[in-house]
């Protein structure tokens, strides 16, 4: 694995990321068509770990596993294309249009949203890099265990109430309704904190740190949009499905967890290490859930 990965332009950057994922799709693509399993969802899953194999090949060749970075957004219209495609006739189609419609807008407006900040393949992400140096040799091991197969499987599991918001015949209710607004309030509150976020930076002071819009309200107003929308798919599952919310809660809830629990405390560590003024934005802004602000104990300096 070579120290110092070679240097490529933005645009050569993206022209090899389309590839590994045209490449990714390709695969999976033949491995549900020419590979079916028992079941749709089993076949699903196979197709979706074949193509994080690709995709973890693309990063091992270019000796950067940024490569998977925006499978996380790219992936999920897919699987609900093709638990669509197992669909009967008479399955919901408004409910089979809400939720995919909405499923491919997030899925391209946080695409979106990562290519016009991914600077190219010069660039990895830092929790990579922390990896790298822990793991040593074993590093692509590690990476193929924890930053491409565990998110892999952690988001398939969180499309599953795709499965019968996209198969089930049940007649609308009213908590497609609310799924259909919870899951867009989310992409509008996510592209929002986005949009925030991109123009704090094109101002910010040094060590300034951001505590307006919704940053004000939460320290990580993406992040609250991100799980929301997640949330919103879990209901259109349930509303196809009522029974079934056993197994379709499984992959929320775990995303829900490894928010609060692993990534955002990870993130906000580091934080914490570069700018220790940080302390103040945790003592005066809730962390995910919008609150309302303890303006007594907001930083002397205003970051993320």
């Amino acid at each position: 694995m070579s120290a110092h990965p070679p240097k490529h332009s933005r645009a050569a950057s993206f022209a090899y990321i389309t590839l590994a994922y045209v490449v990714a799709v390709a695969a999976a693509y033949v491995t549900v068509v020419h590979f079916p399993l028992s079941s749709p969802l089993y076949t699903a899953f196979l197709g979706d770990v074949v193509a994080t194999c690709v995709v973890f090949g693309f990063s091992v060749a270019f000796s950067n596993s940024s490569f998977y970075d925006a499978y996380w957004s790219v992936i999920p219209p897919l699987v609900g294309a093709y638990f669509l495609s197992h669909a009967s006739a008479d399955a919901n189609l408004t409910r089979q249009a809400l939720c995919l419609g909405l499923c491919t807008l997030w899925g391209v407006r946080l695409t979106y949203n990562w290519a016009i900040g991914w600077t190219g393949l010069h660039h990895e992400d830092w929790r990579y890099i922390d990896i790298k140096a822990k793991t040593g040799k074993l590093y692509w091991p590690a990476s193929f265990a924890g930053i491409h197969m565990f998110p892999t499987v952690e988001v398939f599991a969180a499309c599953l109430p795709m499965w019968p918001a996209m198969t089930a015949e049940a007649p609308l209710s009213w908590i497609d309704g609310l799924a259909a607004v919870v899951t867009l309030v989310a992409i509008t509150i996510e592209a929002v904190a986005d949009e925030q976020l991109r123009a704090f930076g094109k101002t910010k002071k040094p060590g300034e740190l951001i505590q307006t819009g919704l940053w004000r309200y939460s320290r990580h107003p993406n992040y609250f949009g991100e799980l929301l929308f997640w949330w919103g798919l879990f209901l259109f599952g349930l509303a196809a499905s009522p029974a079934d919310w056993t197994w379709t809660i499984v992959g929320t809830s775990a995303i829900t967890l490894m928010f609060f629990f692993i990534s955002v405390p990870m993130m906000e560590k580091r934080q914490l290490e570069k700018k220790p003024h940080f302390a103040g934005v945790i003592a005066s802004t809730s962390m995910i859930i919008p609150w309302f602000h303890r303006a007594n104990n907001a930083p002397t300096e205003a970051s993320e």
